[in-house]
């Protein structure tokens, strides 16, 4: 098929030119499905994943959203396309510090390799829920007052704040035991020590109980509600286009089961990507208050979409730079030590 028949193929489909048409809504939420059922059949028969498998998994739900974006430039124009792109980079961004916190929980709850991808899946699926939620509850309040711009913005300043404390505490450990979550469910129910499989619960002496299972699943979307908290209005920064947020967090999180397997040894030496997430929401959440102030006093600048996809390619060039020099000047050092 070339090029131009596959552009007029949504008009020929009925698709309008809204970016925003119930059609494309349909088509995009059936794929996103599709997507997560095809991973739930991947994660059906635990086993541990190779390198091999998580690669070609990772460049097939990279390869997707990058196509789409051609085509969203193509048929909605530059400016569209632009916020697009820029959307998928901010949240794949922030879809790498999920990373972080799933593979402590993971190391915290000593998951079997072999469980981990379904333990993953399951947050993924339960990230995209509650951020679904969001969207549409962010939607509500963006048109009904003209003052949540400014709420959003104060949200991201101080997520920034929270992120940066963070990376300059080194948080790299997480007490189970101390997770309102884990307590909250061992308050009602009995949990067992070892793990059955992918099951949740069991039946023990004919009690009802859960397995190690249950409680990582629950720690793990316990997280996914801070990080939907953070994403929403991280991209309603970039885009005030309902399907466009819902567009780059969906393809955010697809395929992050396997990016995890991907970057599961890389991601110690991004010892630095703390710093940039940081910086970036900050600067959304400034571009954020702009953007209010400028409702309120035409004379206020905005941020133009161009440069803030410049200003988060630069922090994540910068401190991935940063991240890969401090690990080797560590490791040289190592060396030396040991020599």
């Amino acid at each position: 098929m070339s090029l131009s028949a596959a552009t007029s193929a949504p008009a020929a489909m009925g698709i309008t030119d809204s970016i925003g048409s119930p059609l494309l809504w349909a088509l995009t939420v059936g794929a996103v499905i599709v997507l997560l059922v095809v991973d739930f059949l991947i994660t059906r028969r635990p086993h541990e994943v190779s390198m091999r498998e998580a690669v070609s998994w990772s460049a097939f739900y990279v390869a997707i959203p990058l196509g789409f974006g051609v085509w969203i430039w193509q048929r909605f124009g530059s400016q569209t396309g632009l916020e697009y792109y820029t959307g998928y980079l901010v949240e794949k961004s922030l879809s790498v510090d999920n990373l972080f916190v799933f593979l402590i929980l993971l190391g915290a709850f000593a998951v079997p390799r072999e469980l981990q991808q379904r333990v993953l899946l399951i947050g993924v699926i339960g990230a995209l829920v509650l951020r679904t939620i969001f969207i549409v509850l962010g939607a509500q309040l963006i048109s009904s007052f003209s003052w949540a711009f400014l709420l959003f913005g104060a949200i991201l300043l101080a997520t920034a704040v929270k992120v940066l404390k963070d990376a300059l505490a080194h948080h790299q450990a997480i007490d189970v035991s101390s997770l309102r979550s884990v307590q909250l469910v061992r308050r009602f129910f009995p949990v067992s020590e070892t793990y059955h499989g992918t099951a949740m619960t069991i039946r023990r002496d004919g009690v009802l109980t859960l397995t190690p299972m249950a409680l990582v699943i629950v720690a793990i979307l316990g997280t996914d509600i801070v990080f939907a908290i953070d994403s929403v209005p991280a991209v309603y920064g970039i885009t005030g286009d309902p399907y466009l947020v819902f567009a780059t967090n969906a393809f955010a999180l697809l395929g992050l089961r396997a990016l995890y397997f991907v970057l599961e040894g890389a991601l110690s030496a991004l010892a630095h990507l703390g710093y940039g997430l940081a910086a970036i929401l900050a600067f959304i959440g400034v571009k954020l208050v702009l953007h209010w102030a400028h409702k309120v006093w035409p004379a206020v600048p905005e941020v133009p979409t161009l440069l803030s996809l410049g200003v988060i390619v630069g922090i994540l060039a910068l401190v991935t730079t940063t991240s890969l020099l401090a690990k080797r000047r560590a490791d040289a050092a190592a060396l030396s030590s040991a020599g």
